[in-house]
């Protein structure tokens, strides 16, 4: 194999790819704007902007994915006093009166003193930068010491394929590998259409994050790393590692999907021949699982001698362009298959673990297909978005079906502007330096890394243990009901978490949802806080004994508000970034004046404040030197005591920071689910879909009574369309979404024999009528995210965009540990020796396309020692 060096991404305020460097300067913001983005969009043919079945036409050229990069807006800084605004109207649901009055005084000592001297030092710092946010964001990720799992990574649970006979596991794979790969061909040669909202495009940074990239442990902090020529994948099976090429120079192609079946199911016949007893004692991806530097450590004893089997090994599975992994179980239920997909199984026979948790690496990008053909993804949470990954988990999903389609007819479209030249009619030369037959990787388990293993699995067995899962599968209705009766979808159902929690526990708390902004260069995502005034009216009316149209009243007056909210925060305008950032500008002050030895201006008398929310920014409870070793207090000259500002001393920052209802909306009909762990160990953490006609939600939680919180969830909206119904039946006469047909019933009628029969009524008596949507269904484009990180302030997790609403992956929670800077990055490089691969004959053989159809030899399966 030919060596390959695994590399850092270019840096946040470097060039995304050589077709969209920008200028260089800081004159070239002049021609960043919303307008110019679409102008530069715009500018390719309607083949090249919606290049479905364009592959006949050889107008279509790439380029289009990041051609509108150089122009998309920057990230605005929000105005200081305006942020404070939004932050105090936030937080007066959370709070009583006297801590509301507290408060107050914080922020208003806050804009007098520390708060304008941070808005200019956080302007001049962004001065220089794409994003102001994005290496605090980054940081916020990448300094995040416990477990990824349940903790970070998001997932998604596809919905299976539509012809059953497709529905095992190898066929199911082989077909999610080939659409993944013509996704990342697309993306590789910038022919992958721009996401937009209502024809505005978006950011696609993300993208060349996306692939051949991992997230590195090291003592300092993770950094990512990536292979941007990568050209294999790993397969996982029974926590064993295979792997194989599948890609050439040119990003074409190399295996057709009858041949990555035969290689999977070689892999499936050869892991099972190992018992899974002993296999699991190998299973070193549960050390991804680890806490961050535990796994820091264990790296380095894989990297111990370089140019070593493990070494080597592991650089392949870091450089892979995703894992695919390949489990034994069939989980039946929604809440057995989003653990599955999450966190996987604990199964412990005759003492040792079985589960499928010990088939994943949590540190990449996953597909996860099980026994019976049920798939999802799982997806390392820094660089990338649940939008991002929803696109990609979309186009994978239907390009699946639309190949079979062009099995039964040619002529049916294609998803990608150009295609792979068919690997059976090529010539094998063309294929370059490459290996089709798998590869096993067999580690050298020394000592260390055979105790670390024991010890991690059971770690991670308790923390799986820890949490709960419940799903609901709400099929009565979803957005075109939602919509008809005048509400925004994702506002409708925000209220519903609230209502349900109020009902059960009697208390307003922090809810946090992701709002995507990615209209920005480099967005990423801003927080919606839905607690508001008009919500907590709402639940006390809701929970009250008021008319049924006191209550809708209230709620719409609640939606509303939030679809305020949703459309301000996905202007960038939202509080909750900006504020980070300047408590992020304070900490690396402080930092850069411990180092001076000097307070540039932050003396005071008093100690500092402990982190009063556990948020913590870099290095908040211990002062680290500039080589990272502690300072000693009792050495001379004493350290100088530093306040903290007022607003981040204040207990609302807390508050507000402490998410116990972590929600995201992300999703379309190629997902089932979606979901990701509670970002409190007292809260939930709600993934949802909504859906044209039923919604879906996956809840988790620390053992909160979560089946109960979803039990509570169907209630509500049963009871929520009751009391609509009601409210529609008193308003019949003056309903103005009613059809031109209905109304003829109105008239009299033009013959005895028409009123002959029985009128069929619907649910509640009432007939059937048609009905216009009375919302804008644009509301529901784009506004929201998936789950963040641990939100600044508030973080952690995936989305089609979705109305009001949001699309980050991880709905909020506690951010992780922030440096003021991340680590320099120090790239690994390899040499994959093919002398490393020694062949060692299986019963089972492969076919791969290394030479035309009619010559293809069978080949051994090859194990690295």
């Amino acid at each position: 194999m030919a060596a390959r060096t695994f590399t850092q991404p270019s840096s946040l305020g470097d060039t995304l790819v050589q077709a969209s460097k920008m200028s260089g300067s800081e004159g070239n913001d002049a021609t960043r704007s919303a307008e110019s983005a679409k102008n530069s969009t715009q500018s390719y043919p309607s083949e090249a902007q919606a290049p479905l079945a364009s592959h006949t036409n050889p107008e279509s050229k790439p380029g289009i994915t990041f051609a509108h990069e150089e122009s998309l807006p920057k990230l605005p800084i929000p105005e200081i006093e305006s942020s404070c605004k939004k932050y105090l109207a936030a937080l007066k649901p959370l709070q009583s009166p006297k801590e509301h009055s507290d408060t107050i005084h914080s922020v208003q000592d806050f804009l007098k003193a520390d708060g304008p001297l941070l808005q200019e030092k956080l302007k001049k710092y962004a001065s220089g930068k794409a994003n102001y946010i994005e290496q605090f964001w980054y940081d916020s990720y990448l300094n995040f010491d416990n477990p990824v799992v349940l903790n970070l990574n998001p997932f998604f649970l596809l919905e299976d394929d539509p012809t059953p006979a497709r529905n095992n596991q190898v066929t199911r794979a082989a077909s999610l590998v080939v659409s993944a790969l013509s996704f990342v061909r697309a993306v590789r040669r910038e022919e992958l259409p721009p996401d937009t909202i209502r024809g505005q495009p978006l950011c696609m940074y993300q993208y060349s994050r996306l692939f051949g990239t991992a997230r590195i442990p090291t003592e300092n902090g993770c950094q990512i790393g990536q292979d941007p020529t990568s050209k294999h994948v790993v397969v996982m099976c029974y926590g064993q590692f295979y792997w194989f090429d599948v890609l050439d120079d040119n990003h074409d192609l190399i295996m057709t999907e009858k041949d990555i079946a035969l290689n999977l199911q070689v892999i499936v016949d050869d892991a099972q021949e190992v018992p899974i007893q002993d296999a699991a004692k190998g299973a070193l991806g549960v050390l991804s699982t680890e806490n961050r530097k535990i796994w820091a450590g264990l790296r380095d004893v894989l990297h111990r001698e370089e140019g070593s089997n493990n070494s080597d090994c592991l650089n392949i599975v870091d450089s892979a362009l995703f894992i695919l992994c390949l489990d034994y179980t069939e989980p039946l239920t929604g809440a057995d298959l989003c653990m599955n997909m999450l966190c996987g199984t604990s199964k412990i026979e005759r003492g040792v673990q079985v589960g499928t948790c010990t088939n994943r690496w949590y540190d990449k990008l996953q597909i996860i297909v099980c026994k019976n053909g049920s798939a999802g993804i799982n997806f390392e949470h820094t660089g990338v978005d649940g939008h991002t990954v929803l696109r990609f988990a979309s186009d994978v999903y239907t390009d699946t079906i639309l190949r079979f389609a062009r099995t039964i007819n040619g002529s049916a479209p294609s998803l990608w502007a150009s295609s792979s030249p068919d690997p059976a009619k090529r010539d094998p030369d063309s294929f370059g330096d490459v290996q089709t037959t798998p590869h096993k990787l067999e580690w050298t388990m020394v000592p260390e890394l055979s105790t670390a293993l024991r010890f991690a699995e059971t770690r991670l067995a308790d923390l799986i243990q820890q949490n709960e899962f419940a799903t609901l599968e709400f099929p009565h209705y979803g957005k075109n009901f939602i919509t008809s009766m005048g509400f925004s979808p994702d506002a409708f159902v925000q209220m519903a978490f609230q209502a349900a929690y109020y009902g059960l526990y009697g208390r307003i708390e922090s809810v946090y949802e992701p709002a995507m902004t990615k209209v920005f260069y480099h967005g990423r995502t801003e927080a919606i806080r839905s607690a508001t005034e008009e919500s907590v009216d709402f639940l006390k009316t809701f929970w009250g004994e008021n008319p049924a149209a006191q209550k809708i009243d209230a709620l719409r007056k609640a939606c509303q508000k939030h679809t305020e909210n949703t459309k301000i925060c996905a202007k960038a305008q939202g509080p909750d970034r900006h504020l980070y950032a300047l408590y992020c500008i304070w900490q690396r002050a402080i930092d850069e004046s411990q180092e001076m030895a000097s307070s540039d201006g932050w003396d005071s008398t008093r100690p500092s404040s402990p982190d009063p929310s556990g948020v913590a920014s870099p290095n908040r409870n211990s002062v680290l030197s500039e080589n990272g070793s502690n300072i000693s207090s009792s050495s001379p000259p004493a350290p100088v005591q530093h306040s903290m500002p007022a607003l981040f001393a204040d207990g609302g920052w807390d508050k507000l920071n402490n998410t116990i209802l972590s929600t995201s909306n992300c999703g379309n009909p190629s997902l089932r689910q979606f979901g990701f762990g509670p970002t409190s160990a007292d809260g939930f953490g709600i993934g949802y879909i909504i859906k044209d006609g039923s919604i879906s939600i996956c809840a988790s939680s620390k053992h909160r009574q979560t089946s109960r919180f979803i039990d509570a969830l169907e209630s509500y909206f049963l009871e929520l369309r009751k009391l609509l119904r009601q409210i529609k039946r008193r308003g019949t006469s003056a309903d103005k979404t009613a059809s031109r047909a209905r109304e003829a019933e109105t008239r009299p009628l033009a013959s005895r024999i028409k009123s002959r029969g029985r009128l069929i009524l619907g649910d509640g008596g009432k007939q059937h009528t048609p009905a216009e949507s009375l919302v804008d269904d644009d509301d529901d484009d784009g506004l929201g995210g998936c789950r963040i990180p641990p939100s600044p302030p508030s973080f952690p997790c995936l989305d089609e965009v979705s109305s009001a609403a949001s699309v980050d992956l991880m709905g909020g929670g506690r951010l992780p540990p922030t440096p003021p800077q991340s680590p320099p990055f120090k790239p690994m490089t390899a040499v994959l020796s093919c002398s490393r691969i020694k062949p060692i004959p299986v019963v089972k053989t492969v076919r791969a396309r290394t030479k035309p159809a009619a010559a293809v030899a069978k080949r051994p399966i090859f194990y690295s020692s």
